[in-house]
């Protein structure tokens, strides 16, 4: 119901509200370290996380380098990147040395890792968007426009909106805004050796990689509390992830009684049968999540072998509403590989499934995780997860997120690193 996430305003004067008030984001990141705190617990769990050498998500520990062998890309399936290398270039120049110095690293550097999707900034990365003046913003965009589908850049601009949105809602506007964004390059603008970008910040996370035409778009979070802005210079902004939640339902749908119990792990969002930690505090059901590069994430739920022709095209038209972020060439090379493990690609689901329940499901393959979570609230005050407040996650699995795979083919072909 539009307006519905209003009856979970906090009171202004709230301390979960009034304790950061005011605060800039180098400030507000200090807050968020105290030990013993909410955040504080986030970022002492995931800090070791990113110090670990990137293998790559798995379903049990080994990895399949055979599914992401990097190939020419096939005509029509090139990625923008005579577009996206001006782009970078006009970014760059309205850079000064010191900031062009900041924002480019490596291509294969660590700090690809440090994204994560809090309204803390627990890496501060790149260049933070909102010191940088109005030019070097709208240039930042503009390389987000280049490199994606116009929905995808829609929908990560969106994301950035309603961020703001909320900020204005919870009068907090230093610490919620739509620049509170980070924006890093990886490896020199080229036409065909190995560079990207990096755009992060609370509930969106997106990483580019381009190389030899081909592109990879993971790992990439959006999300949005709430899922509407409905004042304002922007209102009408809403539904950001209908599609992704009708698709699901749609998969459900077409599955048999027995297909859809086996599919359903758990039947309440948080169940008594779950493990500890299944619900992570800041995360909840995703596993795939910030700072999760090289977790284990067993198969779980119903696999595409055993489901109807009808129901397994509803999964791949789920994972289609995912990459929906890439332009039209590289989206059908990437719907083209998931199709090919379409037989290995598992289907599970937790919470209810009828018209205004909330839920978690995961599609995860050999070469995609595409996950949807409603959420408990953080700036809106509701303890249980609601349709408003959704989380989503997109990775590339078997070592293959940020394009690593594809990187470490072409240095090898190249005699190079780095």
């Amino acid at each position: 119901m539009p307006g519905e996430f209003r009856r979970y305003l906090f009171p202004h004067d709230h301390p979960r509200l009034a304790e950061v008030r005011g605060m800039d984001p180098y400030a507000y990141r200090e807050h968020a370290r105290t030990p013993g705190t909410f955040t504080g617990g986030l970022v002492e769990g995931w800090t070791p996380l990113y110090l670990a050498p990137f293998r790559g998500v798995t379903e049990d520990g080994t990895l399949r380098p055979e599914v992401h062998r990097l190939e020419p890309a096939r005509p029509g399936e090139e990625a923008p990147v005579a577009a996206m290398v001006a782009a970078a270039g006009s970014l760059l120049s309205l850079l000064s040395a010191e900031d062009r110095a900041r924002v480019c690293f490596p291509v294969d550097a660590p700090e690809w890792q440090t994204w994560a999707n809090p309204e803390f900034m627990q890496f501060d990365t790149g260049l933070r968007l909102e010191s940088q003046p109005e030019e070097v913003r709208e240039a930042a965009l503009g390389l987000v426009r280049a490199s994606l589908s116009p929905e995808g850049a829609g929908l990560v601009h969106a994301a950035m909106l309603v961020n703001g949105f909320l900020g204005d809602v919870v009068d907090l506007p230093t610490v919620l805004g739509e620049w509170s964004y980070n924006l890093a390059l990886y490896g020199a603008p080229d036409l065909r050796a190995p560079w990207g970008w990096q755009l992060y910040g609370h509930h969106c996370a997106v990483n580019v990689l381009v190389v030899e035409g081909r592109m990879v778009v993971s790992p990439v979070f959006v999300g949005a509390e709430p899922d509407e802005i409905d004042e304002g210079p922007h209102a009408g902004i809403a539904g950001l992830f209908a599609d992704r939640i009708e698709a699901g339902l749609s998969v459900m749908a077409a599955l048999t009684p027995e297909q859809r119990a086996a599919a359903t792990v758990y039947e309440r969002m948080v169940d008594p049968a779950m493990p500890p930690g299944r619900v992570h505090p800041g995360d909840e059901r995703h596993l795939a999540g910030a700072f999760q590069d090289n977790r284990v994430i067993p198969a779980e739920g119903v696999r595409g072998a055993d489901l109807s022709a009808d129901a397994r095209a509803r999964v791949l038209h789920l994972v289609s509403t995912f990459v929906r972020l890439l332009p039209e060439g590289p989206r059908a090379a990437r719907l083209r590989e998931v199709g090919v493990h379409l037989d290995d690609t598992w289907f599970s689901w937790i919470g209810g499934h009828a018209p205004g329940d909330v839920f978690y499901y995961r599609v995860q393959s050999p070469v995609v995780i595409a996950e949807l979570d409603h959420h408990c609230g953080v700036f809106l005050d509701h303890a249980t997860p609601q349709p408003f407040h959704v989380h989503t996650v997109l990775r590339t699995p078997h070592g293959n997120d940020y394009g690593r795979a594809w990187v470490r083919q072409w240095q090898a072909g190249h005699d190079q690193a780095g």
